[in-house]
């Protein structure tokens, strides 16, 4: 059997807290040192509920996707999606005083511990006259679950569920959606895992290991250990590639063969 191609991607520390697949929440918070200008050029304008709503532009362009794959677009609509570390401050602090610290600390992350300070995150409802920004009505039947059934096809993952609220730290949000990319989202969701397991599920297959494939070996993932200050990561030839950074401590790489 030959040995596949390889060649090398160097990396500094600083690319570790970026990528589709960076894990945002307590524990870890967002490292980045990026200038809010420079962030804003990654995202994209979307329609929702509110003006000058924002995704990440690879987001953005599966989000429309997706809502356009069930018919969406009138039906269910964007709440919520990028916002600065001070937007996030002011909408924690306006639901401490308004929701009290039990609530609060239940559905409403930190500065800095929140998804959609990343541009990947987003929260959808009901298109509906009046529509609640914290906890948008998102039921299970319809539309919403038709959105909920196809989104890991298109990237999204539901990132909050009951069951993993131990680990995640934040209660059942049916509304609030993750973008991690294909393949990822539909393993997470074949292999009942939150964003936290699958990040540790992935180091099983470093890259001088076995490595995961799926797609009948189409697709190819595999975890590099991230070093002090560069990081020389091999990457398997293929058509395309994608290495993003787990705000962790490495990074997983996804081959497109």
């Amino acid at each position: 059997m030959t040995q596949p191609h390889v060649f090398t991607v160097t990396l500094n520390s600083d690319n570790l807290h970026h990528g589709h697949l960076i894990l945002v929440n307590r524990q870890y918070p967002i490292r980045w040192q990026t200038d809010d200008g420079i962030l804003l050029n990654r995202m994209r304008l979307i329609d929702g509920a509110h003006n000058n709503m924002m995704l990440e532009r690879t987001a953005a362009k599966m989000f429309a996707k997706l809502l356009k794959a069930c018919n969406a677009e009138h039906t269910i609509v964007p709440v919520s999606g990028f916002r600065s570390k001070a937007e996030q401050k002011d909408i924690y602090d306006q639901s401490l005083l308004e929701n009290g610290q039990v609530f609060t600390s239940q559905f409403v992350a930190r500065p800095n511990e929140s998804e959609h300070q990343t541009g990947l995150a987003i929260d959808v409802g009901e298109k509906k006259e009046v529509i609640d920004f914290i906890c948008p009505s998102f039921p299970d039947h319809g539309v919403c679950r038709m959105f909920r059934q196809r989104a890991s096809q298109y990237g999204f993952i539901k990132r909050y569920d009951k069951d993993k609220e131990q680990l995640t730290g934040i209660s059942d949000e049916p509304w609030h959606f993750r973008y991690v990319g294909y393949p990822h989202a539909v393993l997470m969701e074949k292999l009942q895992l939150c964003l936290e397991e699958y990040i540790e599920y992935v180091k099983n297959y470093e890259f001088h290991k076995e490595h995961l494939l799926v797609d009948d070996e189409s697709i190819e993932i595999y975890y590099v250990k991230a070093t002090d200050t560069v990081t020389h990561i091999p990457v398997v030839a293929g058509e395309s590639y994608e290495i993003s950074g787990n705000n962790v401590d490495g990074f997983i790489i996804t081959v497109f063969h």
